[in-house]
């Protein structure tokens, strides 16, 4: 039993050597490797940009009053279209006390000066048919008399305009409404019935009661590289792409790119505008985010092959042609003269065609 068991043993050892000597022999063998074969075709090449931005509309207008007060009535919400002249709302003015007792006593004091006025005139009337006053005379004292009128008149509508910032005249176009001053869409109704707010003059920008946009004339303002400011210019055409619409493109032109850059995260940074072409069945809104992207350069049904079948060297560009499959694949150097490219496809301006099959990528096994 024992040397049946030694010769198990040593049977087991032989194996375990004869298997070492095979692995490493398998090892040391060269591998053969296979490469896919890849065929230039017709194609397009299109280098571009991608700006990120906005849109917004070309011409948004902030609506101020002109004249403090306290907002005593809104006429209309954001999202509702509006026309130029139209009312947005009504402000109630708050009269200075002292304005208001001063204007008070302005109409005490014409209305006792009117009659005064009256009398001596209705006096110099009877004496005028009775032919004692000349003529010259009567009409100094109808002109005085009229002129005090007037002046109590101006007084009551003074007092009007201290106290309810309205007078019976001007009622149309009274200051205490605002109205919209062009025709499009409310934005924003930043206020709320019982805000103060303050008018719009030399000193102060005023309080907004509402922004209004022409919805129907959208811009796409967004930021290009410093590297690729240099490649675009004035009316060229984009495609813009809003993101909150499900990926559908518009085409834009472009209309404006800055003269000055502005440092973001370390990069100069270049504000671009573009004019935006909105179907008529399509609604953007104000602020949605989008991408728009600008063809620099584009060729047409021109000789294409994968970017990663060249190879460059001193200058040079080169591929790997077949000449033979089997047994085994041999492939003959080849310079070529290349184009256009767009980091995926390159352009074949010389040394390929149709016919020619190149080496592509490696061919890994189990794939």
């Amino acid at each position: 039993m024992k040397k049946i068991g030694k010769i198990i043993l040593l049977c087991l050892v032989g194996f375990a050597v004869i298997g070492t000597f095979y692995f490493l022999w398998k090892k040391s063998r060269p591998v053969k490797t296979e490469y896919e074969i890849v065929t230039p075709s017709i194609g397009d090449v299109e280098t571009k940009t991608v700006a990120t931005g906005k849109v917004e509309p070309r011409d948004e207008v902030l609506i101020k009053p002109q004249m403090s007060g306290i907002i005593s009535e809104l006429m209309k919400e954001a999202g509702q279209m509006v026309r130029e002249g139209e009312i947005i709302a009504r402000i109630k003015v708050i009269p200075e006390m002292v304005q208001l007792n001063t204007a008070e006593s302005r109409i005490r004091v014409a209305e006792i000066n009117l009659q005064q006025i009256r009398s001596s005139h209705e006096r110099d009337e009877q004496l005028y048919q009775q032919g004692v006053v000349a003529r010259e005379d009567y009409e100094l004292s109808l002109a005085t008399y009229k002129k005090a009128k007037e002046e109590l008149e101006n007084a009551i509508d003074n007092l009007d305009i201290i106290r309810d910032g309205i007078t019976k005249k001007s009622a149309a176009t009274s200051n205490t409404q605002v109205r919209a001053t062009i025709t499009g869409m409310i934005l924003d109704v930043p206020v709320k019935v019982g805000n103060s707010v303050i008018e719009s003059n030399t000193f102060n920008d005023g309080t907004t009661i509402a922004s209004v946009a022409d919805m129907n004339n959208m811009l796409f303002v967004g930021k290009v590289d410093e590297t690729e400011v240099g490649r675009i210019h004035e009316g060229m055409p984009l495609k813009l792409t809003v993101g909150a619409l499900d990926g559908q493109q518009f085409d834009a032109i472009l209309e404006y790119v800055s003269p000055k850059g502005v440092e973001e995260n370390g990069a100069i940074m270049f504000e671009i505008k573009a004019a935006v072409q909105i179907p008529e069945d399509v609604f953007i809104r104000a602020g949605y985010s989008a991408n728009g992207e600008i063809v620099l350069k584009e060729v047409r049904n021109v000789l294409t092959v994968p970017e990663n079948c060249i190879e460059f060297s001193n200058g040079s560009a080169f591929v790997h042609v077949l000449t033979q499959e089997l047994p085994e694949q041999t492939f003959e150097k080849q310079y070529v003269e290349v184009g256009l490219s767009d980091g995926i496809k390159i352009q074949i301006t010389e040394g390929l065609d149709e016919e020619s099959k190149i080496r592509g990528s490696v061919i890994t096994p189990g794939k």
